[in-house]
């Protein structure tokens, strides 16, 4: 049995669920990624995977697209799980950072840092 599926999320659009119970600390998914070099990142912002990407390297001027659902998780600032950045193996991990339900919608803090409010680039009125 998959650990998660992708589904409907009521004012957000796709979402990513948790298809049994998950413990916090337990690993969610780990997703490669595509990096796109900083001379590129202009030209993305420029496509729909504008919302989808991730800033990526050290300084965060490359940009990195994640296969697998790791594009689809929905912003919280109060979420249920993190990400973490491998930038040596080009890899994203999704934890859980919180016991999460059967059913339940997994969210991430677009700024990476859970505890983070900073504001996000769209209007998250209708989100959690």
């Amino acid at each position: 049995m998959s650990l998660i599926s992708v589904k409907d999320a009521p004012g957000k659009g796709r979402g990513v669920f948790a298809q049994r119970n998950l413990k916090k600390g337990e690993v969610i998914e780990t997703c490669p990624v595509i990096v796109l070099p900083p001379e590129e990142v202009n030209t993305l912002e420029l496509t729909q995977l504008y919302n989808y990407y991730f800033a990526w390297g050290t300084d965060s001027r490359a940009a990195a697209i994640a296969l697998g659902y790791g594009s689809l998780y929905n912003h919280s600032y109060t979420p249920n799980a993190e990400y973490q950045k491998d930038f040596i193996n080009g890899l994203l991990k999704y934890v859980c950072i919180k016991d999460i339900r059967k059913d339940e919608e997994i969210t991430i803090n677009y700024n990476c840092d859970p505890e983070d409010k900073t504001p996000v680039w769209f209007d998250i009125a209708s989100q959690n």
